[in-house]
């Protein structure tokens, strides 16, 4: 535990000094590399990306190691859908510890190969908007979404994750539940690791529950969190004055690692990365 609050004192230290960058994504990477049923662990468990971190944690860790030699401070676990109730559609609502410590493990040895006295390397356990929400399709209570939480985000911090992401979260009930069973897992585990909240906004300017960035940032005041920024979204544009807002109205670091643009008709993305260099670099 030691290790961890000194990799903890590290990252603020990084923030303290310069912007840090968080790896890619891991959806795009997986479908990249032709899995079949096999890979997976059998064909009811097709389609889960939570499966490889056991099944095939080489594919997992070829995406971890190119985005630390691409220059990434961070990554993220494979864990976007490992909550309980994503993992229930294959079936595997009951090895939600294991499969998010799996992950967070893998993660963590990864960025140990690459970290250095000159670079650290950091591991954050991430987790998504899973497809319920409170205030957007119902079918859970606060106390139930609090409860998916606790579970996955205990997995994570359990395998050596030095900070946990709360993704693409698109309804502020939601992040409060989110947050009320991280503090559960906190409290279980007996450690505490710094939070990031990170929302999409849609071309409306709100989030798909109907709130704002400045209720956002309003409603997490008081979470201590590490940073309060925008993922995916619209694209680097649109996203600008969203972002200024939120680090206008928090004492919390801001951040942003946003889609390729708008996808077309096609589901494609057209930005070159040389588009997308430029307009974060501003």
């Amino acid at each position: 535990m030691a290790m961890n609050q000194d990799r903890i004192k590290l990252l603020h230290e990084v923030l303290a000094e310069r912007v840090a960058i968080i790896g890619g994504p891991y959806g795009t990477f997986i479908h990249g590399q032709n899995l079949t049923a096999e890979d997976y662990g059998g064909g009811v468990f097709e389609g889960c990306p939570e499966q490889l971190n056991i099944t095939r944690p080489d594919v997992i860790a070829e995406a971890h190691r190119g985005y630390l030699e691409a220059g990434a401070d961070i990554i993220a676990t494979n864990a976007f859908g490992g909550g309980s109730i994503v993992l229930a559609e294959y079936g595997l609502q009951d090895r939600v510890h294991e499969l998010n410590e799996a992950g967070a493990r893998l993660s963590r040895e990864v960025a140990d190969e690459y970290s250095t006295p000159a670079k650290p390397r950091f591991v954050a356990g991430n987790m998504g908007p899973t497809t319920k929400s409170l205030a957007i399709t119902g079918g859970i209570t606060f106390e139930e979404m609090a409860e998916v939480y606790r579970g996955w985000s205990a997995g994570l911090a359990a395998g050596g994750s030095d900070l946990l992401v709360l993704e693409t979260m698109n309804d502020t009930r939601t992040i409060k539940a989110a947050l009320i069973g991280i503090e559960r897992a906190f409290a279980e585990l007996g450690v505490r690791l710094p939070v990031i909240v990170s929302a999409t906004i849609e071309l409306t300017g709100t989030m798909l529950a109907g709130q704002g960035v400045e209720a956002l940032a309003v409603s997490l005041q008081h979470a201590g969190l590490l940073t309060l920024g925008l993922n995916c979204s619209t694209g680097p544009e649109f996203m600008t004055d969203h972002l200024r807002s939120l680090a206008s109205l928090t004492e919390f670091h801001t951040s942003v690692w946003p889609n390729a643009g708008l996808p077309d008709e096609d589901g494609r993305y057209r930005e070159t990365p040389m588009q997308m260099a430029a307009v974060l670099e501003r």
